[in-house]
């Protein structure tokens, strides 16, 4: 059974850091790309985040030299560095295999308040 679980959210300033984390379970995480995605209320799910099997990353360009991404394949985890907050960053932050279909986490909110 495939678990996925976030946490490291929470209420910060705009400007400022938080670091999130994921650990994964039930899946051969080494060979999987991981994302992480963020949902905002009353908007899709959106990729923001994603690192490769291989160490490929790419980021969304509302991220991008924001966000850092980073993964260890001998603990399951998979990191979201988030620097530089800003209000829109506001959303519940999931971690998942890329194109992920299976059941999703229960996500950590991150706050930004202006």
């Amino acid at each position: 059974q495939v678990q996925l679980v976030e946490s490291g959210g929470g209420l910060v300033q705009a400007g400022g850091s938080l670091r999130l984390s994921c650990a994964a379970s039930g899946i051969i995480f080494s060979i999987k790309s991981m994302g992480w995605y963020r949902q905002a209320p009353g908007k899709q799910r959106e990729l923001v985040a994603v690192v490769t099997s291989g160490g490929v990353i790419n980021y969304s360009d509302s991220v991008k030299g924001r966000f850092t991404i980073s993964r260890d394949n001998a603990k399951n985890t998979v990191v979201l560095q988030m620097n530089s907050l800003k209000p829109e960053d506001t959303a519940v932050y999931y971690c998942a295999p890329l194109a992920w279909s299976g059941t999703w986490g229960q996500g950590t909110q991150v706050t930004v308040s202006s």
